[in-house]
């Protein structure tokens, strides 16, 4: 099956590279919506239950976003109530609202984006540019992973030798520190070992040459171009104000005109590129098995 996390690694920084970097420069509430979506549901179309408990931290963490803005922002013309002398207006209320949509929406792609871009692909991307950049592209992603299961290592290491109790907050404390004293010991012990062994293979001294086993297929043919123009599409109604929308003093949004309502669609359509492929290869998939 021909899923998005198999397609060529060009093809895959593209798509990420154009759909993030279209909802950390706007503030359009209908893109950004669109963003939060089709992320949100690329993440659970691929995890499915899992990380249930992270989603709830990032609701929470969208709520306390979008309170923090009218609290210390009080700008706006629409005054809803006031708390210690201290106006709350409509307009810093639905700004907040829109920041944390952009904000999650990102942090959303950057999740799967960690999880379908592994360390070989980004050393397929970038490594003809710059070997040391992939490399630590690559590192970065590596120890991720790597850190949390050596944390969960040193912790119960520490509990087992009796060095805290977990009922005790100042005991957890003290455990959490010398957890994380280790953790950093062991990073740094890592990192020096990892360099010295690729300083010894020659790791960026002169041309290389390296084999890979990504190939430009079909699917690639048909969504790179289709994210490029997409994207495009999208960045011309931005370009050209067709989405613009002002928050301060007042809330001003721009009149809907063929431009601005290509530039929607071109963006939604963006956003659910990968959820259309799985979804494409699923149906393939079990016609393929109900022939059997």
């Amino acid at each position: 099956m021909q899923n998005f996390e198999n397609l060529n690694p060009i093809t895959i920084s593209v798509y990420f590279l154009t759909v993030t970097g279209i909802s950390m420069f706007c503030m359009n509430p209908i893109l950004l919506c669109f963003s939060l979506f089709g992320s949100i549901l690329f993440f659970l179309f691929r995890n499915g239950r899992k990380h249930i408990k992270s989603h709830f931290g990032f609701l929470f963490l969208f709520l306390i976003m979008a309170i923090i803005n009218p609290l210390f922002s009080h700008n706006g013309a629409t005054v809803l109530f006031v708390i210690n002398d201290s106006p709350i207006t409509l307009e810093a209320l639905l700004y907040g609202f829109v920041a944390a949509a952009m904000i999650l929406a990102v942090l959303y792609w950057f999740r799967s984006f960690t999880q379908v871009m592994t360390s070989d692909k980004l050393l397929y991307v970038f490594g003809k540019l710059s070997p040391k950049l992939s490399l630590i592209l690559s590192m970065g992603l590596r120890y991720v992973p790597l850190f949390n299961r050596q944390t969960k290592k040193i912790n119960a290491t520490q509990t087992a030798l009796g060095l805290y109790k977990e009922d005790n907050i100042i005991d957890r404390v003290k455990g959490g520190t010398r957890v994380f004293s280790v953790l950093l010991t062991w990073a740094l012990e890592k990192g020096i070992i990892t360099a010295d062994s690729m300083a010894a293979r020659g790791y960026g001294i002169g041309k290389r040459t390296h084999f890979s086993v990504f190939r430009l297929r079909m699917a690639d043919v048909i969504l790179l171009p289709m994210t490029l123009v997409l994207g495009i599409i999208t960045c011309i109604s931005l370009g050209t104000n067709a989405l613009d929308i002002t928050f301060y003093p007042k809330i001003k949004i721009s009149a809907l005109t063929p431009v601005s309502v290509l530039g929607l669609i071109a963006y939604g359509t963006l956003t659910m590129l990968p959820i259309i492929l799985e979804l494409t290869e699923k149906i393939k998939w079990n016609c393929l098995k109900s022939k059997i």
